[in-house]
């Protein structure tokens, strides 16, 4: 059909000129949108659970590429956008971790829109990009997610001739540093942020604490000292010692947990039912955190009591597979926490606990939502909540109890400060809901414990109710389920100071 052109909106929104296209998909690629290059713009059919959609492929100079999936009926009237995980570096419709995935959106009648961190990269532990380019680690840092959505509202717009009535962004990991970020710098962006397990201090946990798990675990020799065989004579003393006899052995909270590595030394005992030494060390300074020469703390808490069951994933090798935590923390050191950047003859064991953190400072400041200052024992955000809670926003964060990979403490810590600076908690949680979520792997992603997945809450269903019906969730419902699906326990998971306590048959919600 053919359409007039003309003037769709004025330049306030960063859209030119263009036709008038209202369900047009191709022509939405003939766009003219500031700082924006629009590639493609094709309609693609329903396939399985996914409706068809309007796919429109962009990059916002100078190298921000996105997607944006437009559904071509049933659309809802909103938008989704989403984060991305690591260094980010692809484009991701479906993923680990459901809040860093589009469709997860789409498939709910969202449009919805991703990007790649305002890079390319061979995997999401490849930081070669940011060697020489602080362009590019801006816009890893904080550029790339508002500048997607501002490009994406503006396809919306004219696809479907009306403005989404609301706007939400989901991440988890860097996406959930990223939903952070938007809620601090980018008030305005989105009604509703879910932040996922956020890595909101990337210097103080990829640097310094990845760093020091690696280095812990190295032996003289170069090789782990704690390997995933015996890792897993931790996993059942924990889970003996503190973990829900109802529930699988999760550990519910592991600031409650008491349990000492100690407890599992050899003495003279060779069998496979004890630890050497040197495995008993591993366990200390892994669950101690980092700490400088002089034993100061440089990161709120270690690897939380509880995680164990998923440390073949991360910590110590899962199969063939080497463990991913190593590898985030050689390329972040030798690509992107330094300026300049000290290259790939770098290792991870050069780090320098006393010296090194006050290096990264200039970096923390592109990367970090929040940051941990270890002089004086507190997390500082980057801003506060106020500009965010007066255009009416809501964040809501979760992070799972049972994740080594970012570790759990720091986000609670992040809560407090912003409470701090909000007039307390009763005041924080009008705008902002922290969920601790026992037994969970990072993102959700490992099933293979006792904890639940990322499909085991649902967020998203929470936020969209406090944003558009005015109801604060008081909890969420964490849902195991076994291979054949079948419900193996189910759960409160309550809003950040409460926890879960026994009323009758079941849990309810209560003051700790």
């Amino acid at each position: 059909m053919a359409r007039k052109w003309g003037i769709l909106v004025g330049l306030g929104t960063g859209l030119m000129a263009g036709p008038a296209l209202a369900g047009e998909c191709g022509a939405l690629a003939n766009l003219r949108i500031e700082a924006v290059n629009l590639h493609s713009a094709a309609e693609v059919p329903a396939a399985g659970d996914l409706p068809a959609y309007c796919r429109v492929l962009g990059t916002v100079r100078p190298a921000i590429s996105f997607e944006v999936r437009l559904p071509l009926q049933n659309w809802n009237g909103k938008y989704y956008g989403t984060g991305c995980g690591g260094f980010c570096g692809t484009l991701l419709s479906d993923a680990p971790g459901f809040t860093n995935a589009m469709n997860y959106g789409l498939r709910r009648g969202y449009a919805a829109s991703t990007m790649d961190g305002g890079h390319w990269g061979t995997g999401s532990a490849d930081g070669r990009w940011a060697a020489g380019d602080l362009v590019a680690r801006m816009d890893w840092g904080q550029r790339a997610v508002t500048e997607t959505a501002r490009a994406s509202k503006v396809l919306v717009k004219a696809f479907y001739d009306r403005p989404q009535a609301k706007s939400y962004f989901a991440g988890c990991s860097t996406g959930g540093r990223m939903a952070a970020m938007e809620a601090l710098k980018y008030p305005k962006d989105f009604d509703g942020i879910i932040s996922g397990a956020p890595a909101l201090d990337y210097t103080g946990l990829v640097a310094t604490t990845f760093a020091w798990v690696t280095k812990a675990n190295t032996g003289a020799d170069g090789k782990p000292i704690l390997t995933t065989p015996r890792a897993r004579l931790v996993t059942e003393a924990v889970a003996a010692a503190c973990g829900a006899k109802e529930a699988g052995g999760f550990v519910a909270d592991p600031r409650q947990c008491n349990f000492k590595p100690s407890s599992l030394r050899c003495t003279g005992d060779t069998s496979d039912k004890c630890l050497s030494e040197a495995e008993v060390g591993v366990l200390e300074k892994w669950y101690a955190g980092p700490t400088d020469a002089a034993g100061r703390p440089l990161y709120p808490g270690g690897i939380p009591l509880g995680s164990e069951a998923h440390w073949p994933r991360w910590l110590t090798g899962l199969g063939n597979a080497p463990a991913i935590l190593p590898l985030f923390s050689a390329d972040f050191l030798r690509y992107m926490a330094f300026w300049p950047s000290p290259g790939p003859a770098y290792r991870v064991t050069d780090f320098d606990f006393s010296a090194d953190p006050a290096r990264m400072a200039p970096q923390a400041q592109v990367y970090n939502a929040a940051t941990y200052d270890p002089a004086a024992g507190a997390v500082r955000p980057v801003a506060d909540l106020s500009a965010f809670r007066d255009a009416g926003g809501k964040l809501l964060i979760y992070h799972g109890w049972g994740d080594p990979l970012v570790t759990p403490f720091m986000s609670v810590a992040f809560y407090e400060a912003l409470a701090k600076g909000t007039g307390g908690l009763d005041a924080l949680a009008g705008t902002a809901r922290l969920f601790m979520v026992p037994g969970m792997d990072h993102c959700g992603i490992g099933t293979d414990g006792p904890g639940i997945s990322d499909t085991g809450i649902d967020p998203l269903t929470a936020l969209e109710r406090w944003v558009e019906a005015g109801e604060a969730p008081r909890e969420l419902v964490a849902t195991k389920r076994d291979a054949g699906g079948a419900v193996s326990w189910s759960r409160p998971v309550c809003a950040y100071p409460q926890v879960p306590r026994s009323e009758g048959a079941g849990l309810t919600c209560a003051a700790p």
